[in-house]
């Protein structure tokens, strides 16, 4: 099913320079990953601390830059010799903290329903954690969508600039994210799905 991942290699391809930069002055993926970390724990503080408002246009900007914060740590950890276990290990759960720490705080904000926050969070850490148990089974880390990792961040983002922006959308935000758990539900359901059925065909082949 169709996943704004998809677009993962155009933007990578559009980082590789800043990718190949940061490798030749010494900087490690894995650095960069805690960074994205540190950035998102941040900006979740700030947006809980003022129940929302104007801090609520971090979110955009926070998920984009940790978007290519993100692709640029898996970059240079393949193209610069920089793969390690501790960097998948921080990967991994830099990913899942990191959107613990940004998304919860939006319970605390005037139009979200804090149940609903609270349950697309849990969902969002299944979802990764689904993609994970993948590899445990045989399979691939699977990132099937329709409600990836960047898929949450662009809407997210989306409703933190137009309530930045003072846009009055605090009556969809209830449906948003009522769609948001039918979706990671479905996106649990397919990684879970493809994950049986790569390893059912690679049993085939042995």
């Amino acid at each position: 099913m169709p996943s704004i991942y998809t677009l993962k290699p155009r933007f990578q391809n559009l980082l590789r320079p800043i990718v190949n930069g940061l490798a030749r002055i010494g900087i490690t993926a894995n650095q960069i990953t805690v960074t994205a970390l540190l950035l998102s724990l941040g900006a979740g503080f700030l947006i809980a601390w003022a129940r929302g408002g104007r801090m609520l246009l971090l979110l955009p900007i926070v998920l984009l830059l940790r978007m290519a914060l993100n692709a640029m740590d898996g970059m240079l950890a393949r193209e610069h010799n920089q793969v390690s276990a501790l960097g998948a290990i921080l990967n991994e759960l830099g990913d899942v903290v990191s959107d613990i720490g940004l998304y919860l705080p939006l319970g605390l904000v005037p139009g979200f329903d804090a149940r609903l926050v609270v349950a697309v969070v849990i969902l969002s850490t299944l979802t990764e954690m689904t993609g994970v148990v993948a590899v445990q089974i045989g399979a691939s880390r699977r990132y099937d969508g329709p409600f990836g990792k960047s898929d949450r961040a662009f809407l997210f983002g989306m409703m933190g600039l137009l309530l930045g922006c003072g846009v009055p959308i605090e009556r969809a935000i209830t449906y948003a994210l009522l769609v948001m758990i039918f979706l990671l539900l479905l996106t649990i359901f397919n990684r879970a799905r493809h994950a049986l059925k790569q390893v059912s065909a690679n049993g085939e082949r042995q």
